[in-house]
């Protein structure tokens, strides 16, 4: 088990500090109940039961220069049998349009890359929004729409 205060993963700006099951679960309790809504709950099943791993839980991305909190990212869940993993991320509000999704996103792809991992994929809304921005910064290509079973339809990307 690795404890969530030894993982962390620097950026150019950030440090992505793996995050303890408490602190995940007093994050979404702190939630809008729209937001909330929005929390797979397999994901948090699958969380609640695993040890924080890189794999399990999330992190949070820290701006390095103020110890402030601006949001968040991590995998969906371990590699699967063929090594594909999933990228999630979002940054709050007031922290928005300065490049920390992207750096956060970056840094989960080489974390993912280097721990083993084949194929790297991530699903957006099929709206355009800024993540689409991102992944593609990020070298993923849009490879077609998908049902996700948690998301519902969602455009596929991956590098």
């Amino acid at each position: 088990m690795i404890a969530p205060e030894v993982l962390t993963i620097p950026t150019a700006r950030l440090r992505l500090r793996l995050e303890s099951t408490d602190e995940i679960l007093a994050r979404i309790e702190a939630m809008s109940p729209a937001d909330r809504a929005e929390v797979s709950p397999q994901w948090l099943a699958r969380m609640r039961e695993a040890q924080p791993s890189a794999w399990t839980h999330g992190f949070e991305m820290i701006e390095s220069s103020t110890g402030v909190v601006v949001g968040s990212c991590g995998f969906k869940g371990p590699p699967d049998a063929d090594g594909v993993v999933e990228i999630a991320y979002a940054v709050e509000p007031e922290f928005r349009r300065r490049g920390y999704a992207k750096e956060a996103a970056a840094a989960l792809v080489a974390f993912a890359f280097t721990a083993g991992a084949r194929l790297v994929r991530a699903h957006t809304r099929p709206d355009g929004d800024a993540s689409v921005r991102v992944l593609a910064a990020c070298g993923f290509e849009k490879i077609g729409e998908v049902i996700d079973p948690e998301d519902g339809l969602v455009w596929r990307w991956q590098r």
